[in-house]
Order: C-alpha cells, then sequence, then structure tokens
C-alpha cells in the first residue's frame, strides 16, 4: 500500500483496500476402481466418465430417504440422462433397474475407513486441510488480515433443497473458473486462476461485501464467497440491523395503530396493505419476494398469498374470527396455522376474496416493494424484515423473563428455559426440521441412562439408611463422616437424574423445531448475553464457537441489565 493511499485512508475517506487468493476449487472426479461396476438389469457397465460421475452422486446417497421419493428419483434421472452418452440413453432407460450396490458399498468403506483412521493420520489430512486455509482463507481488508468465511467452490452433487422442494435430485454442475468473477482492490494483485483457465470477470466494486460470486444451475441462484462472521465488517453489518430493530421499538404502537385505522380506507389498495402489515406483524409472516427467473418452486410469502392459501372459519359463538393459513413458505417449508383474529381482518379478507378463483392473488393490489416503500416512510430503514427480527428478539426476551428467576440452581434447568424461549421463536418463525433419523435410538439410550440413575438412587438411598442406622448405634465421628458420604452420593444422584430428565425433555420438545435460524439471523444476541451473565451461565452452553465468533462483539458487552 502506498504512502499517498494511507494518507486518503487517515483522512477518513471511505475506501477499501481488498486484496485475495481468489476461491480454491476442489479437485475433479476420479474414476472408479477396475472392480467396482455400476449393474445394469444385473449385467456390469462401463460408464463414460460423466455419467460416472453422476451415477456415483446417487450411490453416495442410498442410505438417505431421498433417493426414494418419486420427485428426487425423476429429476436425477432425467439429469443423468442429459451426460450419458447416445449409446448408453439407449441402455439405460429405466432407473428402478439399475444396481449400485458396488459404488454404495466403496462409499460406505471408504467412511469407514476415514473414520478409523489413526491420530497420525488425521494429523496429516488436518495438516494439509490447514494449508489450504493459510493459502485461500483470508484476506486483506482495510490493511488487516481478514479470515474469509466459506472459500471453497461447492463441488458437484445432487440437490437436495429443504422440505419438498420440487427440483430436488437434479443435478448441480461443476463451477468453473469461467463461471466466477472476482472483486478485488485495483491496487491489489490480481488472484491468478487456476491454470489454463480465465476468471468471467475482474471487478473492483468496493460498494459490496463479497470477494467472489457464481450463478448455480438449479435455481439460478448468486452465491458468494464473503468475509467470515466474526470479520469487523460483519460485526458492524449485525449490530446496525439490530440496532434498527430495536428502533421499531419506539415506532411500533403509532404503526400498529395506523394499520387498523387504514383496514376502513375507501382504497383497496390501503385495505390491502394494512391487512399484510397485520399479518407480517402479528405472525412473523415473511413479505414474499417475487421470483427470480427460471425459479418454479411454488412458494409464497404474505404479500403473494392466493385466495386457495386461506380458509376463513367463523367460530360457533359468532364473535372468534379464525383464518386458517396452508402454503408452502420459505425452501418449500410448509407453513399451517389456524389464528384467531379481530373482526377488521376477517372481514377484509372476506372482501379481498369476492369473486376470486382459488388461484387469484388475495392482495392483488400489492407487491413486496409497494409494502417496503410505505414502511420506509413510516421509519428510515424499515422494512417487513426488520419487523421479523424485532418480534423475534422481543419474543425472546419477554419469554425469558417469564421463564427464569434467580433463585433457580441448576444449569440444566436454565438451559430448558433458554431453549423454551428459543423455541417460542422458532414457533412464530416457522423453523421447522425433519426429526434426526437418529432420534429414537438417542431417546432410548438417554432413558436407559435414567433408569441407571434411578438404580443408583436407590442403592445409594439404601447405603445411606444403613449409615445413619450405625452412626445411632456407635455414636462417634467415622460412621458421621460415612452418613455425610452417602448424603452427598444421594444428592450427587439426584442431581445427575434431574440433569438427564431435562435433557429428554428439552429433546423430546425440539423434535421438530429449527433453533440456530433464529439464533444465527433474528435473536439480538445481546439479549442472550445479558441472560447467561445475569444467570451466570456459561456463554458456551447457549452459542457454538461459530455463533461465538459470530457475535464476538455482542459477547463483549458488560452490560448485564441490556434491554431489547
Amino acid at each position: 500500500v502506498t504512502v499517498w493511499e494511507e494518507e486518503k485512508y487517515e483522512a477518513g475517506v471511505k475506501w477499501r483496500f481488498l486484496e485475495h487468493k481468489g476461491p480454491y476449487f476442489p479437485p475433479n472426479y476420479q474414476p472408479l476402481p477396475d472392480n467396482v461396476h455400476f449393474h445394469y438389469k444385473g449385467k456390469p457397465v462401463k460408464l463414460s466418465l460423466a455419467a460416472e460421475e453422476v451415477a456415483v452422486f446417487f450411490a453416495q446417497m442410498l442410505d438417505h430417504e431421498y433417493t426414494t421419493k418419486k420427485v428426487f428419483r425423476e429429476n436425477f434421472f432425467t439429469d443423468w440422462r442429459k451426460v450419458m452418452t447416445q449409446e448408453e440413453r439407449l441402455l439405460i432407460q429405466d432407473l428402478d433397474k439399475c444396481d449400485f450396490g458396488e459404488i454404495h458399498a466403496m462409499h460406505k468403506a471408504k467412511v469407514e475407513e476415514k473414520r478409523n483412521m489413526s491420530k497420525e493420520e488425521k494429523l496429516v489430512l488436518k495438516e494439509a486441510s490447514q494449508m489450504i486455509v493459510e493459502e485461500f482463507g483470508y484476506c486483506l481488508l482495510d490493511h488487516h488480515r481478514e479470515r474469509i468465511g466459506n472459500f471453497k467452490i461447492e463441488p458437484p452433487g445432487l440437490f437436495r433443497g429443504r422440505g419438498e422442494h420440487p427440483k430436488q435430485g437434479m443435478l448441480k454442475k461443476r463451477i468453473q473458473p469461467e463461471d466466477v468473477i472476482i472483486n478485488c482492490s485495483k491496487e491489489s494483485s490480481i488472484p491468478v486462476p487456476p491454470a489454463g483457465h480465465h476468471w468471467k470477470e475482474v471487478r473492483h466494486d468496493n460498494s459490496v461485501t463479497w470477494l467472489a460470486s457464481w450463478t448455480e444451475n438449479i435455481q439460478g441462484a448468486i452465491k458468494y464467497v464473503m468475509l467470515n462472521a466474526n470479520s469487523k465488517l460483519k460485526g458492524e453489518k449485525d449490530w446496525e440491523k439490530f440496532e434498527v430493530a430495536r428502533k421499531l421499538k419506539t415506532h411500533v404502537d403509532g404503526i400498529r395503530k395506523q394499520y387498523l385505522e387504514d383496514m376502513k380506507s375507501r382504497e383497496m389498495r390501503i385495505r390491502q396493505r394494512a391487512v399484510a402489515l397485520y399479518f407480517i406483524d402479528k405472525l412473523a409472516l415473511r413479505a414474499g419476494n417475487e421470483k427470480e427467473e427460471g425459479e418454479t418452486a411454488d412458494t409464497v410469502g404474505c404479500c403473494s398469498l392466493r385466495v386457495e392459501h386461506i380458509t376463513l372459519h367463523k367460530q360457533l359463538d359468532g364473535k372468534d374470527c379464525v383464518v386458517e393459513f396452508d402454503f408452502l413458505g420459505k425452501d418449500s417449508i410448509r407453513y399451517y396455522n389456524k389464528v384467531p383474529v379481530i373482526s377488521k381482518v376477517f372481514k377484509n379478507l372476506k372482501l379481498f376474496m369476492e369473486n376470486k378463483d382459488p388461484g387469484d392473488d388475495l392482495f392483488d393490489r400489492l407487491t413486496t416493494a409497494m409494502l417496503n416503500k410505505h414502511l420506509s416512510s413510516l421509519m428510515p430503514g424499515l422494512t417487513a424484515k426488520v419487523f421479523r427480527t424485532y418480534n423475534a428478539s422481543i419474543t425472546l426476551q419477554q419469554q425469558l423473563q417469564e421463564l427464569t428467576n434467580e433463585s433457580m440452581d441448576s444449569d440444566a434447568e436454565k438451559l430448558l428455559c433458554y431453549n423454551r424461549a428459543n423455541r417460542a421463536v422458532a414457533i412464530l418463525c416457522n423453523h421447522q426440521r425433519a426429526p434426526p433419523k437418529t432420534f429414537e435410538q438417542s431417546m432410548a439410550n438417554l432413558q436407559a441412562k435414567i433408569d441407571t440413575g434411578k438404580e443408583q438412587l436407590a442403592l445409594a438411598k439404601v447405603e445411606l439408611k444403613q449409615a445413619k442406622k450405625d452412626a445411632k448405634e456407635k455414636d462417634n465421628s467415622d460412621p458421621k463422616l460415612v452418613v455425610e458420604k452417602k448424603e452427598a452420593a444421594v444428592k450427587r444422584c439426584k442431581e445427575r437424574i434431574l440433569k438427564l430428565e431435562v435433557q429428554a425433555t428439552d429433546r423430546e420438545e425440539n423434535k421438530q423445531i429449527a433453533l440456530g435460524t433464529s439464533k444465527l439471523n433474528y435473536l439480538d444476541p445481546r439479549i442472550s448475553v445479558a441472560w447467561c451473565k445475569r444467570m451466570g451461565v456459561p456463554i458456551e452452553k447457549i452459542y457454538n464457537k461459530t455463533q461465538r465468533d459470530k457475535f464476538a462483539w455482542a459477547i463483549d458487552m458488560t452490560d448485564i441489565d441490556f434491554e431489547f
């Protein structure tokens, strides 16, 4: 960096010096050994390299339920045939007659071999991985060495998606340097592409925070190489996001009063905007952005709801009005909810649905852009997403206040309360997950530990009773010491059982709820940090290493009375 550039920087001009190595490309496909074959109709078939690689992707997933799903299998077979030779397409015409068993067995053997590696072998792999990190995993930002988040280009494979995604099973193609845009300072050493290749483009745009980008082929989404979560830039962005959401606290009463008034407007556009905002506020619904070109998943948000996605119910007493929602939200996750609403909302929804077919838009005079433009006029920086962050954070804070108290002794009880508060937020935001495959076995193992603990407690109580009896008969210091030891043993057994039972309750309640998404994206970390410090709970019990890195700016705070 030249002296002139340093002077420019010191002068306080908005300026970024950015230099990095470029993304790391994983090794290309290695062919199958000669003794491993794909079979069709019981006969071994030597596949072309491209077809063989895609067959391996499928074989590696045979233990997963994805490969039993009709949509996954159909999409996979369609895309697999696209990479086959003409002869292969003529031969292989039915996926049910394909046998990937030998390839699957080879994959499992490799996994097992890696699991059984010696410490020395694992250390060699770790050191090799660390060398890649040292070479590609850092950049210079404003003269400081910063860690890059995920610097590896995603290898090819089969798309899974979340929920019942209609594109699951499709082939994610290999990304080449020619697909990648590099972003760095003009003054920096421009990263050299892999031998024999060139970058799609080299940009010098200091108004964005990504270092490299490319477009993936499944949904046409742009993927980015970004700075690590604990970078100064990311921390600043996080802080700003939560400060905007905190600011909403002082405006939200006025905004709510306004949208309730707007529900009586003469303009249908304003009425629709008011009802949509009511749902975004009360139910933490996503606004629903317009689909990107080529995106086919039938997912919607609040503004893009159709008539078929809601059902209106009037309760028997004629007073309680209920709206039943049923639609696919982000990542094709089903949103199903029955919600009591105020009569104004119910009447307006009936009006919006009049003379419409099931496939018609519910809010036909409203778009996400129009809604956000209106919100920004009410408060600078306010969007529908800010409401989601605000309601998630305020819910966590309220739940923690209700569920915990200073007299709690056990860390396990405190953590159960925290997770219950976090779960309330996850339910509000519809953060679901499929129960883990190992859930039943895991619960059985936990119950076995509880049963063993109860047996140990019963034995400890018998021994304590006997010790007390001996102490009465002999009346000297030695039996009294034995009694104290036995009492301590009984106490330890009770504490162990309580901890295990709390774990079991926590695990059962958390079976189909994903806590991580809200914790990472929607909950102001200062709420959790302040709670941990007040309750004497180690922060490591709440946040894993990745989360602690991301929220280092909040963990360092000293205000134990922080309020969102």
